[in-house]
Parts: C-alpha cells; sequence; structure tokens
C-alpha cells in the first residue's frame, strides 16, 4: 500500500514539474520581449551611432514575424533656414530583442518641404 502512495505521489510531482516548465518559457518570452516604447528608444540610439546623424523622429513602427520595421526620419544636413534641412527616412529593421539588424535610406527630402500628392487616390 505505500508503494502506491509513494508512485502515486512522484507521479502527481512529475505532473507538477512538467506543468510548471512549460509554463515558464512562455513567460520567460514575455519578459525578454522589450515594450515598443524601448524598441523605438534602441533603434534610434542604434541607427545614430552607426550613422553619426540625428535621429528626429519615428514615422512608421510595426511588429513583424522576425522583430521590427520602423521608418526614422533623420537629419543629413543643418541648413540655414532650418527648412531647408535635408532630412532621410531611413527603413530600420530589428530582431525580437530590438537589435538592429539592418537599415537602409529610402528618401532624401528638404525639411520644409512636403509629399507631393498624387492624384487619383494612389
Amino acid at each position: 500500500m505505500s508503494n502506491t502512495r509513494n508512485t502515486q505521489e512522484s507521479q502527481d510531482s512529475q505532473k507538477s514539474q512538467t506543468s510548471e516548465n512549460s509554463r515558464k518559457p512562455t513567460d520567460n518570452a514575455a519578459v525578454d520581449r522589450p515594450s515598443p516604447m524601448e524598441v523605438l528608444r534602441q533603434a534610434r540610439g542604434q541607427l545614430a551611432e552607426l550613422t553619426g546623424m540625428t535621429a528626429e523622429s519615428v514615422s512608421s513602427f510595426e511588429q513583424t514575424d522576425q522583430g521590427w520595421a520602423l521608418e526614422v526620419e533623420v537629419l543629413e544636413l543643418e541648413r540655414v533656414p532650418d527648412t531647408m534641412s535635408l532630412m532621410a527616412s531611413y527603413q530600420v529593421e530589428l530582431d525580437a530583442q530590438g537589435q538592429l539588424t539592418g537599415y537602409r535610406r529610402v528618401r532624401r527630402y528638404e525639411r520644409g518641404r512636403s509629399d507631393p500628392r498624387r492624384t487619383g487616390g494612389h
């Protein structure tokens, strides 16, 4: 009888440990993943460090299967008056932990100029 009870207690203990272990990766994954604000700060800082240019704002931001994708507006060349300064949009990719994995410039423009509007809703 005592063997049966010990076996049952051992099985219950194993089930409890298995249950706890199956929850741990989920809990750790949530803890390891940075918040969106942390990702934005990291992206701006890393891009500025790599390019030597000031990241002024983030104009788009989305979570992807691989991590994060952002478009960051950067001051490339400061001019007087400020509206003539040269700006650039950089497409920035980060992994799930917020580490920069790649970037590229997608357009350049003068700060004081708006994007031309297309007719016909395109």
